[in-house]
């Protein structure tokens, strides 16, 4: 069977459908981009003749920078919950930034962008325009990668350290299951705690809190979806809730839906007509969910 990313979270809610209406591309960065950039993304869908489909995204925390004609932008940390009727034909080429990345480019606190977008103009001029037609004008994503390696290149800023610490406090949130609070992240980081807020608030754009709780819900709609003989209460215990009511009414006031309505909807298999060789979509964001959408939660 191909690798249709599962064990991949992301953040895209009832994967197993959407991916018989997309496909998706991830690719890495120049080496030299690796403390600023996380990784480059594709994605693509073609509805004719179908009807429209809605696509639901939960975002990372992480600043992107999406290609897409008539629509291109720089997209802030999305807070709620994203909904993107995907129709037509569309592609989105995207640039995910690490979630401090973006801050060096910004030169301004990252949370000017949570829940906004902004024209890729207004941080990079007319070469920023530039850059967007020329990704548009490829084809293979392989050189559109390489169009934003040389875009970014050319205008890296000089290392931020407090960027690089920023990125490992949120790459320690994401790895131990056992941080499901703010004190344990001030413990683990060695950082006071209105330090980190207003560190997350300057590099991230969104609260230590958001960060935590937003990585165990993808955490458990990733595994809701793999097993649907998952317990609940164990799935609870395991990000670290201290009961099962805690976790069901965190997970329905983000994702929309119980725990178990969610499992049930994630079990349906795969269509027979769904095409071979999807790529994992870790790189799939709210920026793809940027036009004609609404923002809930």
């Amino acid at each position: 069977m191909p690798d249709r990313g599962l064990r991949h979270p992301s953040g895209v809610l009832d994967l197993r459908a959407g991916l018989d209406w997309w496909d998706t591309w991830r690719g890495q960065p120049a080496a030299a981009l690796a403390e600023v950039v996380e990784h480059y993304w594709r994605v693509r869908w073609d509805t004719r003749g179908r009807e429209p489909y809605a696509q639901q995204t939960l975002s990372n925390a992480s600043v992107h920078l999406c290609a897409e004609r008539g629509n291109s932008r720089i997209q802030g940390v999305v807070t709620g919950r994203f909904t993107r009727l995907l129709s037509g034909r569309g592609r989105v080429f995207g640039i995910k930034f690490r979630p401090a990345g973006f801050r060096p480019f910004l030169g301004s606190p990252v949370a000017v962008l949570t829940d906004r977008t902004i024209p890729v103009r207004a941080v990079f001029g007319r070469e920023g325009d530039a850059y967007v037609r020329r990704v548009l004008a490829l084809d293979a994503d392989e050189s559109m990668a390489l169009a934003a390696d040389a875009f970014l290149l050319e205008r890296l800023p000089p290392l931020d350290p407090t960027a690089s610490e920023v990125n490992r406090i949120v790459a320690l949130i994401v790895s131990e299951r056992a941080i499901t609070r703010v004190d344990h992240v001030v413990e683990r980081a060695g950082v006071g705690k209105r330090t980190l807020q207003r560190l997350f608030h300057e590099y991230v754009g969104v609260s230590p809190k958001w960060v935590i709780q937003r990585y165990r819900l993808h955490e458990a709609a990733q595994r809701l979806a793999e097993d649907p003989g998952l317990g609940l209460a164990d799935l609870a215990l395991d990000l670290g809730y201290s009961d099962q009511a805690h976790f069901a009414r965190d997970f329905r006031s983000v994702v929309g839906r119980p725990p178990a309505a969610y499992m049930r909807a994630a079990a349906v298999t795969y269509p027979a007509s769904a095409p071979p060789g999807r790529r994992a979509p870790g790189g799939t964001s709210s920026c793809a969910a940027a036009d004609g959408r609404s923002r809930e939660g």
